[in-house]
């Protein structure tokens, strides 16, 4: 049995619809970036160094007691579907997908704690829950970097923080981000407000895969870009704000949808359903604007007998190298069409 089918036996914690705010935030994120003193940044080592990080780094997190189950994945042992299936999972970054020699994934069983090793940084720890949860997520990956500095020696300075390979990391090296599914803010026209109201405050929007992603889905990637004179928990307690208020503007956005366009509103979810149910081909275009109308269905109580849980499920389940990985076999687009929407009609069925 390969690594990528033991990790896909345990369903992925933060696709859960058990987090607060989970009708509209999807997960929370804190990410780490961490370097071993007196050694080279990732993109400058040589072969050899970078094999020693990898080896020193992993030694390190596979003895950490707060990573259950722990599972090491090589990336340069790997085939390229699987790479690509790990980053649509949120567990590697693209980049990790190209730069793979002496790389590593290490995480746990339910995907709620990981270490990227020598991606740009020689650590990438990463935390994820479910809905808003950032300061849970912070508490765990916090905890996990003060166990593994009293076995790793992180490069630090007394005047500039943690020292990082990007110097828009240095500092702290932290990375606070939230996933929001903003259908009401997009239908009413008022999502470029808002998103230029949190640039303003130094806050990253980015499609749900990050840097370089399209939005799809009406799914954004809410991040804070200041990492330099502020601490871990003001750069929480900040971005948590900042998330709380877009929520409100996006439920007040559901609200005067629900009174100035009800029927309208109810018709497209009630399409979208039924397309989903019955379709026999969908795009992944397709497959993400269908599921938004009826997650949004859902957080309204139009649609009452589907779970978020199944909806995040689909969400992730329907990309091309989890489709691939299911099927247990590689498909051209008009398959891979073919088997998202056979995926999809089960799962909302109930199987």
């Amino acid at each position: 049995m390969s690594d990528i089918t033991e990790l896909m036996k345990t369903p992925t914690g933060w696709l859960s619809d058990e987090g607060e705010e989970s009708e509209i935030v999807l997960s929370s994120r804190v990410r780490l970036a961490r370097n071993l003193d007196d050694n080279t940044f990732t993109h400058i080592a040589s072969s050899e160094m970078l094999e020693s990080i990898r080896s020193e780094v992993s030694a390190a997190v596979m003895d950490n007691r707060l990573i259950d189950d722990p599972l090491m994945m090589e990336m340069d042992g790997m085939s390229g579907a699987d790479r690509l299936l790990l980053a649509e999972r949120r567990l590697i970054s693209h980049e990790m997908v190209m730069n793979f020699k002496n790389r590593a994934l290490i995480t746990g069983m339910d995907e709620s704690l990981g270490v990227m090793v020598n991606e740009e940084d020689h650590l990438r720890m990463q935390s994820m829950e479910s809905g808003l949860n950032l300061r849970k997520a912070f508490k765990r990956v916090s905890g996990f970097d003060d166990e593994l500095d009293k076995r790793l020696d992180f490069a630090f300075s007394d005047r500039l923080g943690y020292l990082t390979a990007c110097t828009t990391n240095v500092g702290t090296g932290l990375r606070v981000s939230a996933m929001l599914h903003l259908p009401g803010l997009v239908h009413n026209q008022d999502i470029r407000q808002v998103i230029d109201g949190l640039r303003q405050v130094r806050l990253t929007v980015r499609g749900s895969y990050g840097e370089g992603s399209e939005v799809s889905g009406n799914i954004f990637q809410i991040s804070n870009s200041i990492t330099l004179g502020l601490s871990e928990e003001d750069t929480v307690a900040n971005m948590e704000s900042h998330i709380r208020k877009v929520l409100e503007f996006e439920k007040k956005a559901r609200e005067s949808l629900l009174r100035e366009a009800r029927t309208l509103l109810e018709d497209k979810v009630w399409r979208s359903y039924g397309l989903l149910k019955t379709a026999r081909l969908v795009t992944s275009k397709e497959a993400m604007s269908l599921v938004s109308a009826i997650r949004l269905g859902v957080g309204l109580k139009i649609i009452n007998d589907v779970k978020l849980s199944i909806l995040n499920e689909i969400l992730i389940m329907i990309q091309p190298m989890h489709l691939q990985h299911h099927y247990e076999r590689e498909m051209k687009a008009e398959e891979r069409d073919r088997a998202r929407a056979d995926y999809i009609r089960s799962r909302l069925e109930g199987r």
